[in-house]
């Protein structure tokens, strides 16, 4: 999901509209496309829902984003377009006013309607809906969003209202200068209310679902494959070419590998790390590189000793050499990283904290100097929890740290690892002392990763609070010079690199495998690419 204050198109900012061209696949003149236009991506796991306000992993959004569209779109280089709104008109960055475009319809031929985001944006804040992302509401403070969220007043008291059939509108309680990069997000691509009030949780079935976007769900066999055909109801389905598009949910790098290899797969971003440097010596041409706008990461649960002491968890930050877990443990081109936000996002350049300029000795030095203040020695090590979810890089990295915490600071440090939907829920409820985490942006702005450490955000499953942070990111949000904004949000990033309620260990780049006879395959700063913008070349 995607925040780039200067990436929206300077019409729109003046609040005249959008003049942006919608993505679609581009077929170069003189290729030859292949009879069969199907492709076969790797997904590493099954989804665990398929629901726009539910949903909050990769696995998801790869088919989300396949099978539904917001009002706008991002492109691969963050910049908004119109999907379902053709185009939208603002009033000082407060009120914002979408115009669908005529005729657009749902897979199963109903009308797409105003209404139809209004419900949904509505279904995103209702407390009954228990979206991990609801606190998107409040971060692009849409009126009335916390008092919905909190159950103080009704839905419908949110500021999202129909004008009529193809126009409707959103009212903010401040000016918010990157709203239509948040409002690309899937949590706010509209879903059909009679579908989903007729089928409950059962209504993302490929049997019952019915979507917006270029490819409709046709099959789902756990643990073996997830099918999507084109959706002939798309608005834009002239420019989409694949007809068809499977989805393999293969965890393990090494058996992604080998079916890559076998002509099984037509494209993965799982790769095994051990054979990266050969790939890249045996077929550099079939690698795409992108950096990313992602942090890998271990969260502390601030609510349990030892980690409610900021001293510790300092400690472990500054013990961990993190050039050695990039450039030995993974070597596919991560930069290590000492804060917990990157520092190009939203056309800005941001500074990291002084320890990043440190030696690794000088911060081992410190690190000890800190633990023992909290107590710690050699006679009362530390001891602590840390949970992964299962995989072979994970696990990898989680060995590396436990040694050098081990090495460095005394310090035992158990591994327990989980599969990914449990994990996912254990951290939800609180049940983890240190856990593995990474975030990639929903937008290009800042606030994409400040606001999950904001007191109270549904994704702060740390639990971490300070109210001079939350001051200073709200106070960015509503400013409208961009230099008064930068300087707010750099000092609420110098905050967190101070309180560590997380551990910033690299910041990520998308490797990605493609067979030469598939074409365009766009690979955004987020991680994403869509299958819509893909053809099959003759082979």
């Amino acid at each position: 999901m995607q925040r780039k204050i200067l990436s929206i198109s300077i019409m729109a900012l003046l609040g005249l509209g959008a003049v942006s061209t919608t993505q679609a696949a581009v077929v170069p003149a003189g290729t030859i496309l292949a009879n069969q236009q199907q492709v076969t991506r790797n997904n590493g796991s099954d989804p665990a829902t398929l629901d726009p306000q539910l949903a909050e992993s990769n696995d998801a959004f790869n088919i989300i984003l396949d099978s539904f569209v917001g009002a706008v779109a991002l492109d691969s280089e963050g910049k908004v377009h119109p999907e379902l709104a053709e185009k939208w008109d603002n009033q000082d960055n407060k009120v914002w006013t979408f115009h669908l475009r005529p005729g657009i319809t749902w897979s199963n031929g109903q009308p797409i309607t105003a209404q139809d985001f209004v419900y949904s944006w509505q279904r995103l804040a209702d407390p009954k809906t228990a979206s991990p992302y609801q606190s998107y509401i409040s971060a692009i403070h849409i009126l009335n969003g916390d008092a919905v969220m909190n159950g103080k007043l009704p839905p419908s008291a949110l500021g999202v209202k129909a004008l009529d059939a193809q126009t409707f509108q959103v009212t903010l309680s401040q000016p918010v200068s990157w709203f239509l990069q948040a409002a690309a997000s899937p949590s706010f691509y509209p879903v059909n209310q009679q579908n989903v009030e007729k089928f409950g949780e059962k209504w993302t079935q490929p049997a019952n679902i019915v979507v917006s976007g270029a490819f409709k769900p046709s099959k789902w066999v756990i643990n073996e494959r997830f099918v999507s055909e084109r959706n002939p109801h798309y608005w834009n389905n002239a420019s989409t070419v694949i007809n068809k598009v499977t989805y393999l949910p293969i965890v393990e790098p090494s058996a992604t590998l080998n079916r890559y290899q076998s002509g099984e797969i037509d494209i993965t971003d799982t790769i095994p790390t051990v054979n990266f440097a050969q790939i890249k010596k045996t077929i550099p041409d079939q690698i795409k590189q992108t950096p990313l706008l992602g942090v890998y990461e271990y969260w502390f649960n601030l609510n349990k000793p030892p980690f409610n002491d900021q001293r510790v968890r300092m400690a472990l930050n500054l013990a961990v050499d993190k050039s050695v877990i990039t450039d030995k443990v993974l070597g596919m081109g991560q930069e290590p990283a000492w804060t917990l936000m990157p520092l190009h996002i939203g056309g800005e350049t941001y500074q990291p904290t002084e320890i990043a300029q440190w030696t690794p000795a000088q911060r081992i030095a410190q690190a000890k100097k800190l633990l023992a203040e909290a107590g710690f020695s050699a006679d009362k090590p530390l001891k602590a929890e840390l949970l992964y979810n299962t995989q072979q890089d994970h696990q990898k990295i989680a060995i590396a740290l436990s040694s050098m915490w081990k090495k460095n600071l005394g310090a035992q440090i158990t591994l327990r690892n989980q599969e990914w939907k449990t994990l996912i829920q254990t951290q939800h409820n609180g049940d983890f002392q240190l856990i593995r985490q990474s975030w990639l942006a929903d937008y290009d702005a800042p606030p994409t990763f400040l606001n999950n450490f904001m007191t109270g955000d549904t994704q702060n499953d740390g639990k971490y609070s300070n109210l001079n942070y939350d001051r200073l990111v709200n106070d960015a949000a509503e400013q409208t010079e961009p230099q008064k904004a930068k300087a707010d949000y750099q000092q609420a990033l110098d905050i967190l690199s101070n309180d560590v309620p997380a551990i910033p260990l690299y910041y990520y780049v998308q490797n990605i495998l493609v067979k030469p006879w598939v074409g365009g395959v766009f690979v955004s700063r987020l991680g994403f690419y869509k299958t819509q913008d893909m053809y099959i070349r003759q082979h």
